[in-house]
Parts: C-alpha cells; sequence; structure tokens
C-alpha cells in the first residue's frame, strides 16, 4: 500500500549531499513474509537474505535491494541484537546508529527525518550518535569504528566531543567483536579519500591501540595519503616493515590471504630497495621480489624521504612498466649439451639464472653462457 515502504539511510544522505549513491535500501511497514509476497506479486525475484532480521532482497535487473521491516532493540549484548518488527519509523530511527544515517525518504523524494537534526547533519558533516553515544555502542561496539569511519567518508570539522568521550571510555569493548567486521570496517576507514584526521583521532582516543596494537601513527601515515596509496598501502605505512609482525596481525584480523601476503612481501622487499636503485639493480630487484612488493617498498622509502619524489616517482613508473621476462633456458636446453636430468641440472639453471639477471637479462647468447657453464670448473 501507499507510504509503506521508504528508501533509508546511506542512499538518503548520499542524495541529499551530492554524493554517489551505491546501495539502496528500503525500510518497510510490512512484516517480511508480507515484503516477500509483494516482491513476487510485482513479478521480481524474491531472495530471504535475512528474514529474521526482517529482512528480503528484491533483485531487480540484476540489481539487489535490501527490504527491512522496521524494527525495534528488544536486547543487544554489544554484538548482536535481537529485535522486534514495528510499525513506528521513529522507533525504527531511534536503534540507528547516527543521525545522518537515521533518514527516510518516499518515492516522491520527500524526506523524513525522525530525529529532527539528521539532514542537518548530513549538510554540516557532523557525525552525532542518535540518543545517547555510550548506549548506542554498548548495543554494538563496532559502532566505534563506524564513528571514525563516518568521519573519515562525511565528516568535517572537529569529531564531535560526546561521541569521541564514549568511544575512549568503551574502546576495550572492541575486543569482544568478530575479527571480520573489524578488519571490514578498518578496511573501509583506510578507503576514505583522506582519512587522516579521523586516524588521528582513533588513536588520541585509544581506539587504534585495540583494533591495531602493532600500528604507529607517524608522518608516514600522512605521505601515504599524499601519495594517493590505496587501503592497503596505507595500513602498511601503520604497521612496522617487519614480515613477522605483520603476518601475526593479518592472522588476528583474518585479512584476506592477498592482503596478508601483500603486506608480507612488501616487508621482505624493503631491504633490498632504495631510492638511489639504477634502473638495472631495480629491474633484478623486481625479477627477485615482484612489481607489487617492489612498488609497496618504493611508496615507503619515498615517505621517509619525501625530498626524494622525483626519484621514486621514476622507480614506481618502472616497475608499474616492466614485464618480467621468462627464463630463456631449460632442462632440454642441458639435455642437448649433455647434462642428464637431476640435481645438477637445477644447480646449473640457478647459476645461469643468476648470471642472466646480474647481466640485466640479455635477449641473446643463452645456449652460449649455458655451454660455458657446463664445460666450466665443476663443484
Amino acid at each position: 500500500g501507499p507510504g509503506c515502504a521508504r528508501f533509508v539511510g546511506g542512499c538518503v544522505r548520499n542524495a541529499l549531499i551530492g554524493r554517489p549513491v551505491a546501495d539502496i535500501d528500503i525500510a518497510t511497514t510490512l512484516q517480511p513474509e508480507q515484503t516477500d509476497a509483494a516482491i513476487r506479486a510485482a513479478r521480481l525475484k524474491s531472495v530471504p537474505t535475512g528474514i529474521a532480521h526482517g529482512t528480503v532482497t528484491a533483485v531487480a535487473e540484476r540489481h539487489p535491494f535490501e527490504i527491512t521491516t522496521l524494527r525495534r532493540d528488544v536486547s543487544t549484548d554489544g554484538r548482536n541484537a535481537t529485535v522486534a518488527f514495528t510499525d513506528d519509523w521513529a522507533e525504527d530511527a531511534a536503534r540507528r546508529d547516527f543521525r545522518l544515517n537515521a533518514l527516510y525518504a518516499d518515492t516522491n523524494g520527500k524526506v523524513f527525518d525522525p530525529t529532527g537534526e539528521g539532514v542537518a547533519d548530513a549538510q554540516a558533516g557532523r557525525i552525532i550518535f542518535v540518543g545517547d553515544p555510550e548506549t548506542r555502542i554498548r548495543e554494538d561496539f563496532l559502532r566505534i569504528l563506524r564513528f571514525f569511519r563516518f568521519h573519515a567518508w562525511y565528516g568535517r570539522g572537529e569529531p564531535d566531543a560526546a561521541a569521541l568521550a564514549a568511544c575512549r571510555v568503551l574502546a576495550e569493548g572492541m575486543t569482544r567483536l568478530s575479527a571480520e567486521r573489524v578488519s571490514s570496517e578498518l578496511t573501509k576507514l583506510l578507503s576514505a579519500p583522506d582519512p587522516r584526521a579521523a586516524v588521528r583521532a582513533m588513536a588520541e582516543a585509544g581506539v587504534l591501540v585495540q583494533v591495531l596494537p602493532e600500528a604507529r601513527l607517524t608522518p608516514l601515515f600522512d605521505a601515504a595519503v599524499e601519495q594517493g596509496a590505496d587501503a592497503t598501502a596505507r595500513l602498511m605505512m601503520l604497521l612496522p616493515p617487519d614480515e613477522s609482525v605483520v603476518r601475526s596481525a593479518a592472522a588476528r584480523l583474518r585479512f584476506p590471504n592477498a592482503a596478508r601476503d601483500r603486506l608480507a612481501f612488501a616487508a621482505l622487499a624493503l631491504r633490498d630497495v632504495s631510492l638511489s636503485m639504477s634502473d638495472r639493480e631495480t629491474r633484478a630487484t623486481l625479477y627477485r621480489r615482484g612489481a607489487q612488493a617492489v612498488s609497496d617498498a618504493i611508496r615507503r622509502r619515498w615517505a621517509e624521504a619525501p625530498e626524494q619524489a622525483a626519484d621514486a616517482r621514476r622507480l614506481l613508473a618502472l616497475a608499474e612498466s616492466w614485464v618480467r621476462p621468462p627464463l630463456p633456458v631449460g632442462g632440454r636446453d642441458l639435455a642437448r649439451l649433455g647434462i642428464e636430468p637431476g640435481p645438477e641440472t637445477g644447480r646449473l639453471l640457478k647459476a645461469f639464472e643468476e648470471a642472466w639477471i646480474v647481466d640485466d637479462f640479455p635477449a641473446a647468447g643463452h645456449v652460449e653462457r649455458l655451454a660455458a657453464l657446463v664445460s666450466g670448473p665443476r663443484g
């Protein structure tokens, strides 16, 4: 029926302030089973994504739209809430995290702002909890990290003092959260165009040390943001360049394997990378360490020595453009020279490879070089 469904949350907030809209969420006074029936009646695909929590997903033209029944909290334990369904929009708004996220709009574009402050907050870049900040955080300790994430993306000026005080007092509660939820929130925070003020506030409130005790906030982090580095490279600048430390942090926070390996390989590559490397040395290091690890290490050296930006940019351009050549000889070439497959094959190929790297990957003369190694001094 009319007025039983409204757009809610981020899509309304972003439309109001002229930011791109990613996910479109819808809130409804219908019960989940009625929502499901209404989606099917409209000949759309219905997916029961979170029916116990009141969420049904409608798929229209391959786009998912999450439709959630209005809810009020019955009980919360700092991680999950037990909810009851309601048809009261103000009750639904009261259980949301920040006033700028507790916004609703109907299909005519009329905006409903139950807290009375959400629109003003969105336009002013204020991240303020709905109601009492400590109460909101005790319902779900992830809201501490969400506070800093939203400040990084939408905040302007100093973070809200009452919110900061509550985050500081309750920071230890984050130890109860699942690693996946924490690392996902941290990645979103670090992906903001400029997360520097938010990360600084997070460190000062004793929140950064709870999530990432290995982190040290130094000018390297500021430099990474100025370089336009991505979230993983920014994270790298918060951590020491020590393979075992970054591996244990990544394991604890259950980072995806690709991110964990990237952090570890960059730490290992750093000892081979300096901004005074020649192109030839850079190619040898790229061959041995890989382009991603070397690029990450160059970025760190650049952050340590901002005055060497020109060298760093030249080396980064080389790292991005150089194509690693395949080893031009193999066991078959050795067989032709009378070497039977065995340990000797591996030793000769390794010796060839080392000399070939040192010679800066010559394009010709491979078989002659191999023959010289075969007939050369043994043992």
